[in-house]
């Protein structure tokens, strides 16, 4: 076994999960997804696709039908350049996870410097990592319960020598949103010392600003040049809640769309035609679908946010995206420790911020992509009283 595998620290969030497993009545907020199951005209188009026999290879970069489904959907949200433009820039991958790791698998090779913007899915960072990257990390900073950039220190980090910058906007687990203005002063940098940009874009919908025009988050692809180094990663977990269907896609420069269709050949060989016509159907309702979604989850937002500002000495600011709430208690360094004790003595599920970053140790993550909000209320309810028995509410 290669030295980097066997040294890969397993996910904490499944540990904490793990002293859930049999234990009755845990209100479970550790998991990034909604509980809401996927809307019915995407599985039935893909029961349809099922029933019709549709169960053997496709075209390794996707379905046509769906790469041009995508393209005018990105043309939608990112005006100007027409979806033709967009369908040659279009790999459809097994999973927004598959496509960062195809993304890095383009990218990088044993001994790169690959710059992480943290606290971050560790996904981002382990995937370079794997690939015998040199990995170092440019830190957002805490202020009043909010994590900001600092782009003087980011520039810093980035250098002629770092080959790749990963950044995650919007955050997991912060809610961290960069700006037009943050974005094209990245893209300059990057340009300036030849550096790549991976930017997983996967919460771009899951946006709560008023600052956009189209509902969506800012995005490198309104800011960027046709020819500059970026990959923007995207998935239909999120927005279309199909985050077991297990589909994403790239948006490429051209001259890389071939050669990553050769790297899916070589690592899914290509996604199911079934899973992909429930995205066609995903992409055809995404009117009714996604924004009814956002709607929920502004509501679950405002529902739970201030219940958590309530208490005493917690520090959180309310966030811009995504669909958490990260926070830290009062006098609880170990966060891991925490997090696995409310679910043993108070019922309630977390992720423990240590899972995204050093610095995030003594934070913790509440994903809070409910369907009920009364099982907010009732978490941060058995938070409190865990608190008080602890001696720290």
């Amino acid at each position: 076994m290669r030295d980097v595998v066997a040294g890969l620290q397993g996910s904490r969030i499944r540990e904490v999960a793990n002293e859930g497993l049999g234990r009755e009545g845990v209100l479970a907020f550790w998991f990034g997804e909604s509980d809401e199951v996927t809307p019915e005209p995407i599985r039935a188009a893909a029961i349809a696709s099922l029933q019709a026999g549709e169960t053997f290879y496709a075209h390794n970069l996707g379905l046509p039908e769906l790469r041009e489904a995508i393209a005018g959907y990105t043309d939608r949200l990112h005006p100007g350049r027409g979806a033709a433009h967009w369908f040659g820039r279009t790999a459809v991958t097994s999973g927004g996870v598959n496509g960062l790791m195809l993304a890095a698998q383009t990218l990088v090779d044993a001994g790169d410097e690959v710059a992480v913007l943290t606290p971050a899915w560790p996904n981002l960072a382990a995937q370079p990592a794997i690939l015998g990257a040199r990995v170092k990390t440019v830190s957002l900073r805490p202020q009043a319960g909010a994590w900001t950039l600092d782009l003087d220190a980011l520039r810093a980090a980035v250098t002629p020598a770092t080959r790749l910058l990963i950044v995650n906007a919007p955050a997991n687990p912060t809610g961290f949103t960069l700006t037009a203005d943050e974005q094209r002063a990245i893209l300059a940098h990057c340009r300036a010392t030849g550096t790549w940009i991976v930017a997983d874009e996967v919460y771009e919908r899951l946006y709560y600003g008023d600052d956009t025009a189209n509902g969506a988050a800012p995005s490198f692809l309104d800011v960027a040049e046709p020819d500059d180094r970026l990959i923007v990663a995207h998935s239909f977990s999120k927005s279309f809640l199909m985050t077991g269907w297990r589909l994403g896609w790239l948006v490429l420069p051209p001259a890389l769309t071939e050669p990553v269709g050769k790297l899916i050949e070589f690592n899914t060989s290509c996604a199911p035609v079934f899973v992909q016509r429930g995205a066609v159907a995903a992409i055809a309702h995404g009117d009714a679908v996604t924004p009814a979604l956002v709607a929920h989850l502004r509501h679950c937002r405002d529902t739970l946010v201030p219940l958590l500002q309530a208490v005493p000495g917690l520090a959180l600011a309310t966030p811009r995206g995504g669909m958490y709430a990260f926070f830290r208690l009062p006098g609880q360094a170990d966060c891991l420790d925490v997090a696995k004790r409310l679910v043993r003595e108070a019922g309630l599920g977390l992720a423990p911020g240590s899972a995204f970053a050093p610095e995030a140790t003594g934070w913790l993550r509440w994903c809070f992509a409910s369907r009920d909000t009364a099982r907010l209320q009732a978490g941060v309810q058995r938070l409190r009283g865990w608190l008080d028995g602890a001696g720290l509410g």
